[in-house]
């Protein structure tokens, strides 16, 4: 799954953290405070008094450009280290994707600021009723700034999305020529047609998207703890506790907490049922093919009882996910008020405007989200254990005949 595309996986793996904590801690100990040397803008860009700072800085450049260059040179090590086939899919590819991960969670922490400013605007509109607090050019020049970055922010999008579709198909090449090559030892397992062919490319699919996912909320929370933190000092007292310094921070940890320890323990029968789910699938395919070039396979005693075996396992899934939508869906619902209960007493004294209410309610949702990354996940998850399973299962079948073992191996059971 992961050789066939990747050079020394495990080894690039722990490089990539390794790299990732170093570079870290070269910018805070060295280059942080570099930007009037190396950065790109020698000067900020000019605002009026009192307006927020703008989203392109000489601090956010240097901070941009050595993100771009560390990430260059992890690459351009590994293209010396070990080039495999697939090096500037694998390699340079999955790089790409975490700086347009990074870029994307820029983007929000810039939007975030902009609800803030935006909602003051508004609530000062609306304070006094009749009177007019607030100009059309001050209104629409404050929503036209928002779409300079909005559409090369889409046009990123669109184009990131066009990447990801050849990054994952490119994944499922290299996993396709891998078990095609050993296709002769393969060949006779129950459901190998639907392993090459179809689970191939849901395992690459899947592992980009939650890999991309799991970065992305990292990252989300590398940038909006400080800010969550910060508008903490806002919120005068919680209900029943008090007073508490970085109150937010805490709720959402906790509440990210209770709900990841709840669902994986209504949930955790839900991986064997989706992997049962595919053993009883594979064996009533299986049948039905014999039976188009068979007259004497596919019969309807044993086509009624393969299919028998499909439906039991179907109504026992369904009656899980029943159980475990309730938990789930309750929970996040209930997560939605959480903001609103904490933020009562602030609200009852008028501690907060309008606008660093939207800016704590989305920092807030951002900061529990990333730590919601397996509550959100989970059905994916289960889905994503049960592909690797039977592919894990399937490569047991060439290990063996790689060390010239005669163990049997039966994908099915």
């Amino acid at each position: 799954m992961f050789d066939s595309f990747f050079p020394s996986p495990r080894k690039f793996l722990w490089s990539a953290v390794a790299w990732f904590f170093a570079s870290l801690f070269l910018w805070y100990g060295l280059m942080d405070g570099m930007a009037d040397q190396f950065s790109l803008m020698r000067e900020p860009l000019p605002t009026e008094e009192g307006a927020r700072p703008p989203f392109l800085n000489p601090e956010k450049i240097w901070l941009y450009q050595y993100i771009v260059i560390v990430t260059v040179l992890f690459c351009v090590m590994w293209f010396f280290i070990e080039r495999n086939r697939w090096y500037w899919w694998s390699v340079c590819g999955s790089a790409l994707i975490l700086l347009v991960t990074y870029f994307q969670v820029q983007i929000s922490v810039y939007i975030n600021n902009w609800y803030g400013e935006f909602y003051d605007l508004i609530q000062l509109a609306l304070s006094e009723p009749g009177v007019s607090n607030v100009t059309f050019d001050e209104y629409y020049s404050q929503l036209l700034t928002l779409l300079y970055i909005l559409v090369p922010y889409i046009m990123v999008l669109v184009l990131f999305a066009y990447f990801t579709q050849h990054y994952v198909f490119r994944w499922r090449t290299a996993m396709n020529e891998y078990y095609m090559t050993h296709w002769g030892n393969l060949r006779t397992v129950e459901g190998a047609a639907q392993r090459v062919q179809e689970d191939t490319m849901r395992f690459a699919s899947i592992v980009e998207s939650l890999g991309s996912a799991f970065i992305g909320s990292i990252m989300t929370l590398i940038a909006f703890l400080p800010l969550l933190w910060t508008l903490s000092k806002e919120i005068t007292e919680l209900p029943v506790i008090g007073a508490v310094n970085g109150s937010l921070v805490f709720l959402a940890i906790l509440s990210a907490m209770f709900g990841t320890v709840l669902l994986a323990a209504v949930g955790y029968r839900l991986p064997g049922l989706e992997f049962n789910n595919q053993k009883v699938e594979a064996a009533y395919r299986k049948e039905l093919v014999y039976g188009e070039d068979e007259e004497a396979r596919a019969t309807p005693p044993t086509v009624n009882e393969l299919f028998g075996h499909v439906r039991k396992n179907y109504f026992k899934l369904y009656f899980n996910y029943l159980y475990f939508n309730i938990f789930r869906y309750a929970y996040l619902q209930g997560a939605n008020f959480i903001p609103l209960i904490a933020l009562g007493p602030t609200f009852v004294a008028g501690a907060i405007t309008f606008g660093i209410y939207q800016q704590i309610n989305n920092a807030f949702s951002r900061v529990e989200n990333s730590f919601q990354f397996l509550v959100n996940s989970w059905t994916t998850i289960i889905e994503l254990m049960s592909i690797h399973k039977r592919l894990k299962a399937f490569e047991s079948i060439i290990d063996d005949s790689q060390t010239g073992s005669t163990t049997d191996v039966i994908l099915t059971n």
